[in-house]
C-alpha cells in the first residue's frame, strides 16, 4: 500500500507529536539559500548579459520567461507524482541541473545559450521545490507557518545575495567567473542527499505504524476549487509584482536616477534582502494571528507604497522599495499554509502549483513587461505595475477556515 497516497499517511506523517526538527528545516533552508542564490545570478547579470550580446528589453524579459517557464511547466508534475511516489534523492539530482546551467551560462557564446542555460536552471528549480516543501512540512512539528517561513527564508536570502555576489565578484572579473558558484551546487547536492538519508528512514519508519486518514478539509468541492483559484491570482498578481521589480529595478534606477550599475545592485540587493526578512515575520505572523490576517496585512500595507514608486525621488524609492518587499513577502507562507490546509495530503501538488505556476506567470510578465518597456519607457512599466497589489482585494472571497491562533 502507497503511504502517501491521498486519502492516507503514517500515523507520524505530520510529524505532529516529535517535535519541530529545527536541524533539518535548517539544512533544508540552507539547501534553498544555495539553490536560490544561483538562480539569481542570472537576474543580476541581466546589465552585464544586455551588453555582452546588445539585447533589447524584451530578449532579457524572455531569458526571465525561459527560466521560470520552465520551473513552471515541470513544477506541478513533480509535485503531483512525488505525492504518490515521494523521492528521498531527488533533490541532489535536481541540483545537477542547476550546475550545468551556471556552467553553460558562465561560457555561453551565444544568446541561445544563455536560453539554453536558463532552462536548465529552471529544470533544477522544478525539481527541488515541491519535494523540499513536502520534507520541511514534515518536520515542522505541527508548526506548519514557522516551518514554511524556515524553509521559504533560505530561498529569499538566496535571492538577496545573488546581486552582491555580481556587483563585487562578477563583474569585477567577468562572467567567466560564474563558473565557480557551480561548487555551491555541489555543497547543496551533498546536504541534500543527507536530508533524503532522513527522509527515507522516517518513511522506513512510518511503516511499521497504523496508516491513519488524512483530516478532511470540511469544505465542498466547489469552494475548495473557487479558494485554490483565488489563492493562485493573490500568488500570481504578489509574484508578477516582484518579478517586475526583479527584472528591471536596475534598469529603472539606472534610467530615472543615472545611478551605476553596482549601487542598482545595491538597491536590488535592498529588495531581496527585505523579501527575506518579510518571508521569516510573516511565518511567525502566520502561526500567532492566522493564515488571512495576514494575507490581507500583506495586501493593504503594500499598496500605497506600490502606488507612490513611480513617483518618488531615489531615496525615497529606496525605503519604498523595502517596505514594499518586507509587506508583500509576508503573506508567502500564509499562502503556502492556507492551501495545504484546504487540499490536506497534496503538499507536493500545492508546492508545484505555487511554486511552478506564480514563475510561469511571473517568466511571462517579465517578458511582456520588457517589450512594453521597449514600446514606451521603463518608468512607464512601474506606474502600470503599481496597481497590480490592488488584485490581492479578492482575499475578501476568502473562507474562514481555521482554528482561532492560540
Amino acid at each position: 500500500m502507497n503511504t502517501s497516497a491521498q486519502d492516507t499517511a503514517p500515523a507520524s506523517a505530520s510529524n505532529d507529536n516529535e517535535g519541530t526538527r529545527f536541524r533539518v528545516l535548517g539544512a533544508l533552508s540552507f539547501s534553498h539559500f544555495l539553490n536560490d542564490m544561483m538562480q539569481s545570478l542570472m537576474l543580476a547579470l541581466y546589465p552585464m548579459l544586455k551588453g555582452d550580446f546588445d539585447l533589447s528589453f524584451a530578449q532579457i524579459g524572455f531569458i526571465t520567461l525561459m527560466f521560470q517557464f520552465t520551473a513552471s511547466l515541470l513544477q506541478p508534475l513533480v509535485g503531483l507524482y512525488t505525492d504518490r511516489h515521494p523521492q528521498p534523492y531527488a533533490l541532489s539530482v535536481g541540483m545537477s541541473f542547476t550546475l550545468v546551467g551556471l556552467l553553460v551560462l558562465s561560457v555561453a557564446p551565444s544568446y541561445g545559450f544563455v536560453l539554453l542555460a536558463a532552462a536548465l536552471i529552471g529544470t533544477g528549480s522544478a525539481v527541488f521545490h515541491p519535494e523540499s516543501s513536502r520534507m520541511a512540512r514534515l518536520a515542522s512539528g505541527g508548526r506548519h507557518g514557522i516551518a514554511q517561513s524556515i524553509f521559504q527564508v533560505g530561498g529569499s536570502a538566496g535571492q538577496s545575495t545573488g546581486p552582491l555576489m555580481a556587483a563585487w565578484v562578477i563583474i569585477p572579473f567577468g562572467r567567466h567567473i560564474v563558473a565557480a558558484f557551480a561548487a555551491a551546487a555541489l555543497i547543496a547536492a551533498g546536504i541534500l542527499w543527507a536530508i533524503g538519508n532522513w527522509y527515507r528512514a522516517h518513511r522506513l519508519a512510518a511503516r511499521n505504524k497504523p496508516a491513519v486518514p488524512v483530516q478532511k478539509s470540511g469544505l465542498t468541492k466547489s469552494v475548495v476549487v473557487t479558494t485554490m483559484t483565488i489563492l493562485i491570482v493573490l500568488v500570481l498578481s504578489k509574484t508578477f509584482y516582484i518579478t517586475s521589480l526583479n527584472s528591471y529595478l536596475t534598469f529603472y534606477l539606472i534610467d530615472k536616477f543615472e545611478v551605476s550599475v553596482p549601487s542598482a545592485q545595491m538597491y536590488l540587493f535592498a529588495l531581496l534582502f527585505s523579501v527575506a526578512v518579510g518571508t521569516i515575520v510573516g511565518g511567525l505572523l502566520t502561526d500567532r494571528v492566522g493564515r488571512k490576517a495576514v494575507i490581507w496585512f500583506s495586501i493593504l500595507g503594500a499598496a500605497p507604497f506600490t502606488l507612490a514608486l513611480p513617483y518618488v525621488g531615489l531615496e525615497l524609492s529606496g525605503i519604498f522599495i523595502v517596505f514594499i518587499g518586507l509587506i508583500i513577502a509576508a503573506a508567502s507562507p500564509a499562502m503556502m499554509v492556507y492551501a495545504q490546509d484546504i487540499l490536506p495530503g497534496r503538499v507536493g501538488l500545492v508546492a508545484g502549483l505555487f511554486f511552478g505556476l506564480a514563475f510561469g506567470i511571473g517568466g511571462l510578465g517579465a517578458a511582456v513587461l520588457g517589450k512594453v518597456a521597449d514600446m514606451t519607457s521603463i518608468g512607464f512599466v512601474y506606474q502600470v505595475c503599481s496597481f497590480i497589489p490592488l488584485i490581492g482585494l479578492l482575499a475578501a472571497f476568502l473562507p474562514n477556515i481555521e482554528k482561532k491562533p492560540h
